[in-house]
């Protein structure tokens, strides 16, 4: 049997998806109702509604799968108790690019990431490349739009 591996994640995506598991849940019953109006039209082969809310409900119940079990198995961690020298998940980093333009990251769980927003999961190619870390390294990370250099300038625990 597979070992139940913990998923790390803020306090803040545990949050969020304990969120959409509850609004999932209020939905069921709707698609309930909606497939029993369907069946009630008649001939079930040619009955488009009929399809589309069974198609709807096995999507929704595949999603509540996977949300009740991110949340069975969730770790939640709050990045001001940490400290240390090393990169570790919920740490704020900030790289100078090869520009020495200086660039800010979060390391985040996979449901809080938002590269825009400057979170990245700790499974992309640059937040695996970052983690244990120090001030002064130097990394390589391979992304779609070539190879990237930063340095790791700080690492703060907010």
């Amino acid at each position: 049997m597979a070992t139940m591996e913990k998923v790390p994640m803020l306090a803040e995506g545990y949050e969020r998806i304990t969120a959409d598991l509850k609004a999932l849940r209020a939905e069921r019953p709707k698609i309930v109702d909606a497939i029993e109006e369907a069946r009630a039209h008649g001939d079930l082969s040619e009955n488009a509604e009929y399809h589309a809310a069974k198609e709807r409900q096995g999507q929704v119940e595949a999603q509540i799968a996977d949300l009740e079990d991110r949340i069975s198995r969730a770790q939640i961690i709050d990045p001001a108790t940490l400290s240390g020298d090393r990169i570790v998940f919920g740490a704020t980093v900030t790289l100078l690019d090869e520009d020495d333009k200086p660039v800010k990251y979060q390391i985040v769980g996979q449901t809080e990431a938002d590269a825009k927003a400057g979170r990245i999961s700790y499974n992309s190619p640059l937040g695996r490349a970052l983690i244990t870390k120090t001030v002064g390294d130097e990394i390589e990370v391979t992304v779609p739009s070539g190879d990237k250099f930063y340095l790791v300038e700080k690492i703060e625990f907010i």
